[in-house]
Protein backbone atom coordinates (compact mmCIF):
# COMPACT_ATOMS: atom_id res chain seq x y z
CA UNK A 1 0.00 0.00 0.00
CA UNK A 2 1.17 3.51 -0.84
CA UNK A 3 1.67 5.71 2.21
CA UNK A 4 2.38 9.43 1.85
CA UNK A 5 3.93 11.38 4.72
CA UNK A 6 4.22 15.14 5.22
CA UNK A 7 6.92 16.99 7.20
CA UNK A 8 6.47 19.62 9.90
CA UNK A 9 8.17 22.80 11.03
CA UNK A 10 11.95 22.69 10.65
CA UNK A 11 11.96 21.24 7.12
CA UNK A 12 11.97 24.68 5.47
CA UNK A 13 14.86 25.94 3.33
CA UNK A 14 15.60 29.10 1.33
CA UNK A 15 14.29 28.82 -2.24
CA UNK A 16 11.68 26.18 -1.34
CA UNK A 17 8.93 25.78 -3.93
CA UNK A 18 10.51 28.08 -6.52
CA UNK A 19 11.03 25.28 -9.07
CA UNK A 20 7.39 24.21 -8.64
CA UNK A 21 6.18 27.79 -9.22
CA UNK A 22 8.29 28.18 -12.36
CA UNK A 23 7.53 24.77 -13.91
CA UNK A 24 3.83 24.19 -13.20
CA UNK A 25 0.89 26.41 -14.12
CA UNK A 26 -1.23 24.76 -11.39
CA UNK A 27 1.47 25.34 -8.77
CA UNK A 28 1.80 29.00 -9.79
CA UNK A 29 -1.97 29.47 -9.54
CA UNK A 30 -2.09 27.89 -6.06
CA UNK A 31 0.89 29.88 -4.77
CA UNK A 32 -0.73 33.13 -5.97
CA UNK A 33 -4.01 32.12 -4.34
CA UNK A 34 -2.06 31.54 -1.11
CA UNK A 35 -0.57 35.05 -1.30
CA UNK A 36 -4.12 36.43 -1.51
CA UNK A 37 -5.44 34.33 1.39
CA UNK A 38 -2.51 35.20 3.67
CA UNK A 39 -2.51 38.90 2.80
CA UNK A 40 1.25 38.99 2.11
CA UNK A 41 3.51 37.53 -0.56
CA UNK A 42 4.77 34.44 1.21
CA UNK A 43 6.26 33.32 -2.13
CA UNK A 44 8.78 36.21 -1.96
CA UNK A 45 10.02 34.93 1.43
CA UNK A 46 9.99 31.27 0.35
CA UNK A 47 11.85 31.87 -2.92
CA UNK A 48 14.18 34.78 -2.05
CA UNK A 49 14.03 35.28 1.74
CA UNK A 50 16.77 34.62 4.27
CA UNK A 51 16.82 31.60 6.61
CA UNK A 52 16.00 34.03 9.45
CA UNK A 53 12.88 35.34 7.67
CA UNK A 54 11.76 31.79 6.92
CA UNK A 55 12.18 30.80 10.59
CA UNK A 56 9.36 33.08 11.78
CA UNK A 57 6.53 30.76 12.88
CA UNK A 58 3.87 32.78 10.98
CA UNK A 59 5.92 32.19 7.80
CA UNK A 60 7.40 28.73 8.46
CA UNK A 61 4.17 26.83 9.01
CA UNK A 62 2.29 28.11 5.92
CA UNK A 63 5.49 27.76 3.84
CA UNK A 64 6.03 24.09 4.70
CA UNK A 65 2.31 23.39 4.25
CA UNK A 66 2.22 25.09 0.83
CA UNK A 67 5.33 23.30 -0.44
CA UNK A 68 3.93 19.91 0.62
CA UNK A 69 0.35 20.36 -0.58
CA UNK A 70 1.19 21.99 -3.90
CA UNK A 71 3.83 19.34 -4.63
CA UNK A 72 1.23 16.63 -3.92
CA UNK A 73 -1.24 18.29 -6.28
CA UNK A 74 1.32 18.33 -9.11
CA UNK A 75 2.31 14.65 -8.77
CA UNK A 76 0.93 12.66 -11.72
CA UNK A 77 0.39 9.35 -9.96
CA UNK A 78 -0.71 10.66 -6.56
CA UNK A 79 -3.09 8.02 -5.22
CA UNK A 80 -2.60 7.72 -1.46
CA UNK A 81 -3.92 4.67 0.35
CA UNK A 82 -2.87 6.04 3.74
CA UNK A 83 -1.43 9.39 4.89
CA UNK A 84 0.23 10.87 7.95
CA UNK A 85 1.94 14.13 8.84
CA UNK A 86 4.38 15.12 11.58
CA UNK A 87 2.77 17.85 13.74
CA UNK A 88 2.05 20.68 11.25
CA UNK A 89 2.33 18.05 8.49
CA UNK A 90 -0.98 16.54 9.62
CA UNK A 91 -2.75 19.54 8.02
CA UNK A 92 -0.96 18.83 4.72
CA UNK A 93 -2.01 15.18 4.99
CA UNK A 94 -5.64 16.21 5.53
CA UNK A 95 -5.64 18.28 2.34
CA UNK A 96 -3.94 15.43 0.47
CA UNK A 97 -6.64 12.92 1.49
CA UNK A 98 -9.53 15.32 0.80
CA UNK A 99 -10.61 16.01 4.40
CA UNK A 100 -9.79 19.72 4.07
CA UNK A 101 -9.86 22.01 1.05
CA UNK A 102 -6.62 23.77 0.06
CA UNK A 103 -8.05 27.14 1.16
CA UNK A 104 -9.38 25.92 4.51
CA UNK A 105 -6.16 24.03 5.25
CA UNK A 106 -4.06 27.14 4.61
CA UNK A 107 -6.31 29.36 6.73
CA UNK A 108 -6.13 26.90 9.65
CA UNK A 109 -2.35 26.58 9.37
CA UNK A 110 -1.99 30.36 9.38
CA UNK A 111 -4.26 30.68 12.43
CA UNK A 112 -2.36 27.85 14.14
CA UNK A 113 0.97 29.59 13.58
CA UNK A 114 -0.26 32.91 14.97
CA UNK A 115 -1.96 31.25 17.97
CA UNK A 116 1.22 29.29 18.77
CA UNK A 117 3.33 32.44 18.46
CA UNK A 118 1.09 34.19 21.00
CA UNK A 119 1.19 31.21 23.38
CA UNK A 120 5.00 31.20 23.19
CA UNK A 121 5.09 34.79 24.41
CA UNK A 122 3.06 34.11 27.59
CA UNK A 123 5.58 31.96 29.52
CA UNK A 124 9.28 31.24 28.82
CA UNK A 125 9.23 27.75 27.33
CA UNK A 126 11.46 25.56 25.17
CA UNK A 127 11.97 22.10 23.67
CA UNK A 128 14.96 19.74 23.82
CA UNK A 129 16.00 16.60 21.95
CA UNK A 130 16.97 13.58 24.04
CA UNK A 131 19.09 10.97 22.25
CA UNK A 132 19.93 7.45 23.34
CA UNK A 133 17.35 6.77 26.04
CA UNK A 134 14.33 4.45 25.98
CA UNK A 135 10.96 6.24 25.80
CA UNK A 136 9.86 5.02 29.23
CA UNK A 137 13.06 6.36 30.86
CA UNK A 138 12.47 9.80 29.30
CA UNK A 139 8.87 9.76 30.53
CA UNK A 140 9.97 8.78 34.05
CA UNK A 141 12.59 11.55 34.21
CA UNK A 142 10.03 14.14 33.01
CA UNK A 143 7.59 12.98 35.70
CA UNK A 144 10.26 13.43 38.40
CA UNK A 145 10.97 17.11 37.58
CA UNK A 146 9.23 20.02 39.33
CA UNK A 147 7.40 22.22 36.81
CA UNK A 148 5.95 21.43 33.40
CA UNK A 149 8.04 19.14 31.16
CA UNK A 150 6.59 16.36 29.01
CA UNK A 151 7.49 14.00 26.17
CA UNK A 152 6.40 15.88 23.03
CA UNK A 153 7.67 14.12 19.90
CA UNK A 154 8.26 10.34 19.69
CA UNK A 155 10.39 10.68 16.53
CA UNK A 156 12.07 7.26 16.40
CA UNK A 157 13.52 4.79 18.90
CA UNK A 158 16.21 6.62 20.89
CA UNK A 159 15.13 10.08 19.73
CA UNK A 160 12.48 11.83 21.77
CA UNK A 161 11.80 15.56 22.09
CA UNK A 162 10.70 17.00 25.44
CA UNK A 163 8.81 20.25 25.88
CA UNK A 164 7.79 22.61 28.68
CA UNK A 165 8.79 25.49 30.95
CA UNK A 166 12.36 26.65 30.33
CA UNK A 167 13.72 25.87 33.82
CA UNK A 168 11.96 22.48 33.95
CA UNK A 169 13.32 21.45 30.54
CA UNK A 170 16.84 22.55 31.50
CA UNK A 171 16.66 20.51 34.73
CA UNK A 172 15.27 17.53 32.78
CA UNK A 173 18.19 17.73 30.30
CA UNK A 174 20.69 17.41 33.18
CA UNK A 175 18.70 14.50 34.64
CA UNK A 176 18.54 12.80 31.19
CA UNK A 177 22.34 12.96 30.89
CA UNK A 178 22.68 11.52 34.41
CA UNK A 179 20.31 8.71 33.35
CA UNK A 180 22.60 7.82 30.44
CA UNK A 181 21.37 9.94 27.50
CA UNK A 182 23.97 10.34 24.72
CA UNK A 183 22.80 13.92 24.30
CA UNK A 184 20.12 16.25 25.64
CA UNK A 185 20.18 19.50 23.72
CA UNK A 186 17.94 22.56 23.67
CA UNK A 187 16.32 23.09 20.24
CA UNK A 188 16.14 26.47 18.44
CA UNK A 189 12.32 26.71 18.50
CA UNK A 190 10.06 29.50 19.70
CA UNK A 191 8.37 27.66 22.55
CA UNK A 192 7.02 24.47 24.08
CA UNK A 193 4.99 22.90 21.27
CA UNK A 194 2.91 19.78 22.03
CA UNK A 195 2.83 20.50 25.76
CA UNK A 196 0.31 22.02 28.23
CA UNK A 197 2.01 25.38 27.52
CA UNK A 198 0.08 25.44 24.21
CA UNK A 199 -3.36 25.42 25.91
CA UNK A 200 -4.14 29.08 24.96
CA UNK A 201 -3.31 28.26 21.33
CA UNK A 202 -5.38 25.07 21.45
CA UNK A 203 -8.44 27.01 22.64
CA UNK A 204 -8.02 29.61 19.91
CA UNK A 205 -7.46 27.03 17.16
CA UNK A 206 -10.33 24.83 18.41
CA UNK A 207 -12.84 27.56 17.54
CA UNK A 208 -11.42 27.86 14.01
CA UNK A 209 -11.37 24.08 13.49
CA UNK A 210 -14.96 23.72 14.75
CA UNK A 211 -16.08 26.35 12.23
CA UNK A 212 -14.36 24.57 9.30
CA UNK A 213 -15.95 21.93 7.07
CA UNK A 214 -14.27 18.52 7.25
CA UNK A 215 -15.20 16.09 4.45
CA UNK A 216 -15.04 12.29 4.33
CA UNK A 217 -11.43 11.42 3.34
CA UNK A 218 -10.46 9.26 0.35
CA UNK A 219 -8.12 7.24 2.60
CA UNK A 220 -7.34 6.99 6.33
CA UNK A 221 -5.06 9.44 8.13
CA UNK A 222 -2.83 8.15 10.92
CA UNK A 223 -3.14 10.98 13.40
CA UNK A 224 -0.41 12.15 15.78
CA UNK A 225 -2.68 11.86 18.82
CA UNK A 226 -3.92 8.29 18.27
CA UNK A 227 -1.23 6.72 16.02
CA UNK A 228 -4.07 4.79 14.37
CA UNK A 229 -6.08 4.95 11.13
CA UNK A 230 -8.93 7.47 11.26
CA UNK A 231 -11.52 7.94 8.49
CA UNK A 232 -14.39 9.64 10.34
CA UNK A 233 -14.41 13.41 9.68
CA UNK A 234 -15.70 14.28 13.16
CA UNK A 235 -13.10 12.11 14.86
CA UNK A 236 -10.35 13.66 12.70
CA UNK A 237 -11.55 17.12 13.77
CA UNK A 238 -11.55 16.15 17.47
CA UNK A 239 -8.01 14.70 17.27
CA UNK A 240 -6.72 17.76 15.42
CA UNK A 241 -7.93 20.02 18.24
CA UNK A 242 -6.15 17.88 20.86
CA UNK A 243 -2.94 17.78 18.78
CA UNK A 244 -1.41 21.08 19.95
CA UNK A 245 -1.14 20.05 23.60
CA UNK A 246 -0.62 16.29 23.03
CA UNK A 247 2.53 14.40 21.99
CA UNK A 248 3.31 13.53 18.37
CA UNK A 249 3.33 9.72 18.27
CA UNK A 250 5.37 9.43 15.08
CA UNK A 251 7.18 6.18 15.93
CA UNK A 252 3.89 4.52 16.86
CA UNK A 253 2.12 5.90 13.73
CA UNK A 254 4.75 4.50 11.36
CA UNK A 255 4.75 1.13 13.14
CA UNK A 256 0.96 0.97 12.83
CA UNK A 257 1.03 1.92 9.13
CA UNK A 258 3.52 -0.90 8.50
CA UNK A 259 1.32 -3.31 10.48
CA UNK A 260 -1.65 -2.19 8.35
CA UNK A 261 0.17 -2.95 5.09
CA UNK A 262 2.23 0.11 4.09
CA UNK A 263 4.79 -1.05 1.52
CA UNK A 264 6.23 2.32 0.40
CA UNK A 265 6.50 5.61 2.31
CA UNK A 266 6.84 8.69 0.10
CA UNK A 267 7.72 11.98 1.80
CA UNK A 268 6.03 14.95 0.14
CA UNK A 269 7.45 18.36 0.97
CA UNK A 270 10.73 20.06 1.83
CA UNK A 271 13.62 18.00 3.17
CA UNK A 272 14.08 14.31 3.96
CA UNK A 273 13.55 14.31 7.74
CA UNK A 274 10.70 11.80 7.78
CA UNK A 275 12.24 9.23 5.44
CA UNK A 276 15.29 9.27 7.74
CA UNK A 277 13.12 8.72 10.82
CA UNK A 278 11.11 5.95 9.11
CA UNK A 279 14.33 4.06 8.30
CA UNK A 280 15.34 4.31 11.96
CA UNK A 281 11.91 3.03 13.04
CA UNK A 282 12.06 0.10 10.58
CA UNK A 283 15.26 -0.62 8.62
CA UNK A 284 13.30 -2.71 6.10
CA UNK A 285 10.82 0.05 5.22
CA UNK A 286 10.92 1.24 1.60
CA UNK A 287 11.10 5.05 1.42
CA UNK A 288 11.14 7.68 -1.32
CA UNK A 289 10.99 11.45 -1.70
CA UNK A 290 8.53 13.08 -4.09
Amino acid sequence: MKAYVFPGQGAQFTGMGKDLYENSALAKELFEKANEILGFRITDIMFEGTAEELKETKVTQPAVFLHSVILAKTLEDFKPEMVAGHSLGEFSALVANGTLSFEDGLKLVSQRALAMQKACEITPSIMAAVLGLADNVVEEVCASIDGIVVAANYNCPGQLVISGETTAVEKACEAMKAAGAKRALILPVGGAFHSPMMEPAREELAAAIEATTFSAPICPVYQNVTASAVSDANEIKKNLIIQLTAPVKWTQSVQQMIADGATLFTEVGPGKVLTGLINKIDKEAAVANA
